[in-house]
């Protein structure tokens, strides 16, 4: 069977800027429906009651260092599949994304049989009880089950975004949130025919919903993109692929797992003055995650923009489209401090009347903020260095960040200062390693161009 080339490198040409406005637009909308996603899903669970609520909450956890590794590897994707682009490799592209699916096809076996078989002692160890156990299993034999849908659609997705289009995968996200609104009533608390299934409804929900992306992902790589090739490489070959999206895509699903700990480690700091201490810490990275949404979106556009000029040797395209997201990292930090300046009572009031909870949220809002610029920066340079195939670079980084300055600097700050201390050590944090970060990739910049 023969194959039309995949499509040109679409981002080699015309104004930077509006092209990073062009690409990042549609994946924010993607990212909010990532984050309604899961909130679909507390919600619909969270009417069934206490136990239910509580034994989704246990599986959060393993089901986000799980999404961790699978978003590493969809990185490592992105990274070598649109370098390939910008070379204009129409042969590498196919080999990297067919094999990149291969090796996610590989990933779900082993997650799903090493999931079935822990799924006690893992969900005993996080803390579940005799009565919790019987719930967690039922959600979680089938979200193991539907393990394929899960993982194929992120690296799927990403090999898409490789091609310079953040719309289809972004639609598609929308679709699966809007089957999970319709599924989840339906099969949680049953309608007409359908038994009432609880939290296992909510499980094949999602299942469903993920379904929808995993069956688009691989019409559109293989039909209108022409990336999935049917030839079977050699061992050689494949092996190599692998080893590309794995020098990239492990350090960046181990470095998507820090965060979370990290920030379990300070919410047990901060629970030391008071439950609504916590409640209002809560609160404020809650409404942290939505103003850095923007960001977000933006640091995802980075890697297929970079890789595919970077393949092009179009260096100085990749140096301006750096310089442009840097400066809108900083100046979105600016603007998002000062909203948050101003707003931040209000804010807060809408998700607890309480006082103190209110207060806490609202000096977190005046602190933390100050170094979103900087935070934006460490992240755009991160995904950076993982396309010039500096992964172990933007990891170390990320390591320095979370264990060297921010959780040191806060059990000292906490010490000496109380709660501005720990918020402080936030904003020092991003500062110092944001600097670095862009230091770095300044040099490693100068340093590839010039031996290239």
């Amino acid at each position: 069977m023969r194959f039309s080339p995949p499509s040109k490198a679409r981002l080699t040409e015309g104004d930077i800027a509006p092209t990073l406005v062009r690409l990042t637009i549609p994946m924010f909308f993607g990212i909010i429906a990532m984050i309604a996603f899961n909130l679909v899903d507390t919600y619909f669970v969270g009417q069934l009651g206490t136990r239910e609520l509580a034994a989704i909450s246990f599986t959060f956890p393993v089901v986000m260092i799980l999404n961790s590794l699978t978003l590493g590897l969809g990185a490592g994707a992105s990274a070598v599949i649109s370098r390939a682009i910008g070379e204009g490799d129409p042969h590498q592209v196919r080999r990297l994304t067919t094999d990149a699916l291969s090796l996610s096809l590989l990933i779900v076996a082993l997650m799903a049989t090493v999931g079935f078989l822990t799924i006690d002692p893992v969900f005993r160890l996080l803390g579940a009880d005799e009565q919790t156990m019987p719930l967690i299993h039922a959600y979680m034999r089938i979200w193991y089950s539907g393990t394929i849908f899960v993982v194929v659609p992120m690296v799927g997705n990403n090999a898409i975004r490789a091609t310079g289009d953040t719309k289809t995968p972004s639609l598609v996200m929308l679709v699966a949130v809007a089957v999970n609104i319709i599924l989840d009533p339906v099969l949680i608390f049953g309608l007409g025919p359908v038994p009432r299934l609880g939290i296992a409804g909510a499980a094949i929900a999602t299942v469903c919903a993920r379904a929808t992306t995993f069956f688009v992902a691989l019409w559109v790589l293989y039909r209108r993109e022409k990336m999935i090739t049917l030839e079977i490489p050699g061992l050689q070959e494949g092996f190599a692929s692998w080893r590309k999206i794995l020098y990239i895509g492990l350090p960046v699903g181990g470095t998507n797992i820090i965060v979370p700990l990290s920030s379990g480690i300070i919410t047990s700091l901060v629970a030391s003055y008071g439950t609504e201490a916590v409640a209002g810490f809560g609160v404020g990275t809650r409404v942290e995650a939505f103003t850095l949404t923007v960001l977000f979106a933006l640091n995802s556009v980075m890697s297929p923009f970079v890789g595919q000029n970077w393949g092009a040797q179009q260096y100085d395209r990749v140096e301006r489209g750096i310089r442009y997201s840097q400066r809108f990292a900083f100046l979105w930090g600016g603007v998002m401090w000062l909203g948050l300046l101003v707003c931040g009572p209000q804010v807060a009031r809408v998700f607890n009347p309480d006082p103190m909870v209110i207060a806490t949220a609202v000096l977190y809002f005046s602190i933390a903020p100050i170094g979103y610029g900087l935070q934006g920066v460490l992240l755009l340079s991160n995904t950076c260095l993982n396309v010039l195939n500096r992964p172990f670079h933007s990891s170390l980084l990320t390591v320095i960040r979370v264990f060297g300055i921010y959780i040191p600097l806060a059990y000292l700050g906490s010490y000496l200062f109380g709660l501005q201390g720990i918020f402080g050590a936030f904003v020092i944090s991003n500062m110092l390693t944001g600097s670095a970060s862009y230091w770095w990739l300044q040099r490693v910049l100068r340093l590839e161009v010039t031996t290239s």
